[in-house]
């Protein structure tokens, strides 16, 4: 736990030192170059407004419905328990209307948390596994996850307006033209580097909020059994429902669009065929290694979630 919230910190200091060095190099030296605080407040603002803006485009592209106990009181209590136990405000609970099972949090802040699970995964896990997800999904608002990464991702796109100034603009205004064109391919370059370091933060949230979850009194085998069976139900899924929220898989557990590779990859721990990931097995898990291709490493890399078999290993560590 201590070492992934050490790697975050390290992170988030990382890139907003970065972020501040290159501003300070920028506006001592090449501020005649286009109004370049112009462009930072541009984008510091366009960032905003997406914060701001952000639940309601989330309710209106997972057509989401939001509920009263007496809708689903079944639902409802494990998020009212849930959120008891995690300290936390009782969240507004959603459910949106698509096929693809799983689930999602989001909100503006701890106060205005949401909670929301897909018609598909209440057909599809049992109570102990759909409290392990609901688990993970209040950790995220405990975390304050979505305003990490969404502070996080102002760095690369004022990377990418660094590069689009310096590239497409600065050659006609400087006199210096090789050197700002030179600045223009470096911003891009770093565009692409820090939006990696986003994802690896983005992969971070997700341990803490398994971690969380185990915390919150569920078992590490219900979470990993709802994650292959996720897996599955998204396997199972035409490409034309996977396509309908491509946009959005970031706020969900796991990434539907892998679902056909993560089943095939999770059935190798499902040892006596159940469809589900009992103790015994991740007992199993937990004393072997797992060694993944250069293929899965590079997949990883471009990924907002974690190798599967490698969150499911760390699982097996929490239950041992």
């Amino acid at each position: 736990m201590w070492s992934l919230q050490l790697r975050m910190w390290l992170l988030v200091t990382f890139l907003f030192g970065f972020i501040y060095a290159l501003i300070v190099v920028i506006g001592r030296n090449f501020l005649h170059v286009g109004n370049f605080s112009f462009y930072l407040i541009i984008s510091l603002a366009m960032m905003f407004i997406q914060y701001m803006l952000g639940p309601k485009l989330v309710e209106w592209s997972m057509r989401v419905k939001y509920i009263k106990r007496e809708d689903n009181p079944r639902l409802f209590q494990m998020v009212e328990s849930l959120s008891v136990r995690a300290n936390i405000p009782m969240p507004k609970i959603g459910i949106a209307q698509i096929e693809i099972p799983n689930a999602f949090a989001f909100g503006r802040w701890i106060k205005d948390g949401r909670v929301c699970v897909t018609s598909g995964i209440l057909k599809l896990l049992n109570d102990e596994e759909l409290k392990a997800v609901l688990g993970h999904e209040l950790s995220h608002l405990k975390n304050r996850d979505v305003l990490t990464i969404t502070l996080l991702s102002v760095i690369p796109m004022i990377m990418y307006r660094i590069a689009w100034q310096f590239l497409f603009f600065g050659r006609r205004r400087d006199e210096r033209g090789g050197n700002t064109f030179l600045i223009g391919i470096a911003a891009f370059l770093f565009y692409f580097i820090t939006n990696l370091l986003v994802l690896y933060g983005s992969r971070i949230r997700e341990y803490f909020a398994d971690r969380g979850s185990v915390l919150l009194g569920n078992q590490p085998k219900a979470l990993a059994s709802s994650l292959y069976k996720l897996a599955y139900g998204s396997a199972r899924l035409n490409k034309e429902s996977l396509k309908e929220t491509e946009g959005l898989k970031a706020f969900f557990i796991n990434d539907p669009s892998r679902g056909r590779k993560e089943v095939l990859e999770l059935s190798q721990l499902d040892l006596d065929k159940s469809g589900t990931i009992d103790a015994s097995e991740l007992d199993v898990l937990r004393k072997s290694n797992i060694r993944l291709s250069v293929g899965d490493k590079m997949l990883e890399l471009l990924s907002t979630h974690p190798n599967m078999l490698k969150r499911i290993k760390r699982l097996s560590e929490y239950s041992g």
